[in-house]
């Protein structure tokens, strides 16, 4: 049976993973959680939504017949992640995590750094700020307990929902953005304190250098802790571990 690679995606790296496995033929399927509405169109043959837990993704890579499995999911999706090294070491599957470098602060950064969005809710229990809420969509109804903020939302969907936050606006785009746009933003909205997940990467960095500019703060939400796996930084790399491995029959 030909090595049949599952790509656990969701970032532009992934996307970027996508290209250059079509471009060489290699058998692959592209998962998407499904959190986006609008996915983005991939040269592999896709598939939305969960697997069931750890369990239900074993399953899956046994009846498809995966060889492979390569985790370049967002960093902070830290349960599919965790299912995915528990999977995989079930099957004897191997696997290997695309991943972003973290983000590291610079000369003029001023970041607070947290643990987790729950954290971050609990650091904003102090008077009225203006804030740049860039988190995604998932977790923005957490702030409704500090409903004294005034909160500038940047989402890649509109939400499903009226946010319960009572001063707020609401931007609906895709990265990469740029440091001019974002400090212009940051400027038109009086912002005072970015509130940012340590994403890395270069589609969403502009916000954490325009905010070193401007002179504010950052809250910045560190990334969970996950299970021990093989991490790379570049798709190059994945591709040659990918190859040599199926070179050696594996």
């Amino acid at each position: 049976m030909p090595p049949h690679l599952l790509l656990l995606g969701g970032t532009t790296e992934a996307t970027a993973l996508a290209r250059k496995l079509a471009d060489t033929g290699a058998q692959a399927t592209f998962s998407y959680a499904g959190r986006v509405e609008r996915p983005k169109a991939q040269p592999l043959p896709m598939r939305t939504g969960g697997f069931g837990g750890a369990e239900g993704l074993a399953a899956y890579i046994a009846e498809a017949g995966i060889s492979h499995v390569v985790d370049a999911t967002h960093p902070f999706a830290a349960q599919m992640s965790t299912n995915a090294v528990a999977a995989c070491r079930a099957t004897g599957t191997p696997l290997v995590a695309l991943t972003r470098p973290p983000w590291r602060a610079q000369s003029g950064d001023d970041w607070v750094h947290v643990d987790s969005v729950r954290a971050s809710v609990r650091w904003l229990d102090r008077p009225a700020m203006r804030i740049m809420l860039a988190i995604g969509r998932q977790h923005l109804e957490d702030f409704a307990v500090e409903p004294q903020h005034f909160y500038l939302l940047r989402v890649v969907d509109e939400p499903r929902r009226a946010l319960p936050l009572p001063d707020h606006a609401l931007v609906v785009g895709t990265g990469p953005f740029t440091l001019e746009n974002d400090m212009a933003l940051m400027q038109q909205h009086g912002i005072d304190l970015v509130v940012s997940k340590n994403a890395g990467g270069g589609a969403s960095r502009a916000k954490i250098d325009a905010a070193r500019e401007l002179g504010l703060p950052v809250l910045m939400i560190d990334r969970p802790d996950l299970p021990d796996r093989l991490e790379l930084n570049e798709v190059d790399a994945v591709l040659d571990w990918f190859h040599s491995d199926t070179d050696r029959g594996v």
